[in-house]
């Protein structure tokens, strides 16, 4: 049995967690229960342009407009969120807390998708079996936080980690000071 759902918050790893998948990046959780967690990692966008490979998308792509790497499991898959247009009803969605709403991938390419005013496209997402990501907070690998709508479309990605650190306060502020490169300390 789960400690505590993460669910709808945020994981932000310890500066030097030592896997590169994960270093310094903050995780979107979208599902945390007794049969493992999944969400994916909002500050981790590649170079490749979404309009080279989805041109004719009807909603519009968050800025950065790239591919996001989610995680490492089922990567080149696609996984979509977006904001849910005030007072819009929804098609092809599964809401989440707020605007936030769980696109389906098939629908977004196939333009059936509705009620959506922004979104962030993702290949592949962040995955745990079975007590895993309990042990890996327990063990000290994640701090977990509260989310906000403007984490997840967040125009700075790059700045997300320590932006999340920060507005902490205290020991999870100063972490967030923590350079990029330790070794040119």
């Amino acid at each position: 049995m789960i400690e505590a759902s993460t669910r709808y918050q945020l994981l932000v790893s310890v500066p030097d967690l030592g896997d590169a998948n994960f270093d310094q990046t903050v995780v979107y959780v979208v599902e945390h229960d007794d049969a493992g967690a999944f969400g994916v990692v909002l500050n981790r966008p590649t170079e490749t342009d979404i309009g080279d490979h989805l041109p004719d998308l009807s909603i519009p792509v968050v800025s950065p407009g790239v591919f996001f790497i989610g995680g490492p499991v089922s990567v080149g898959g696609l996984l979509a969120l977006g904001r849910r247009r005030l007072g819009a009803e929804a098609a092809h969605v599964a809401e989440l807390p707020g605007p936030l709403a769980l696109i389906d991938p098939e629908a977004l390419v196939e333009g059936e998708v509705e009620g959506i005013d922004a979104m962030r496209l993702f290949t592949g997402y962040s995955g745990w079996g079975a007590g895993q990501l309990d042990a890996e907070i327990a063990a000290g690998a994640w701090h977990v936080v509260e989310a906000t709508p403007d984490d997840v479309l967040c125009a700075e990605p790059e700045a997300l980690w320590r932006t999340v650190m920060r507005r902490q306060g205290g020991r999870l502020a100063s972490q967030g000071l923590y350079p990029e490169d330790p070794s040119v300390n």
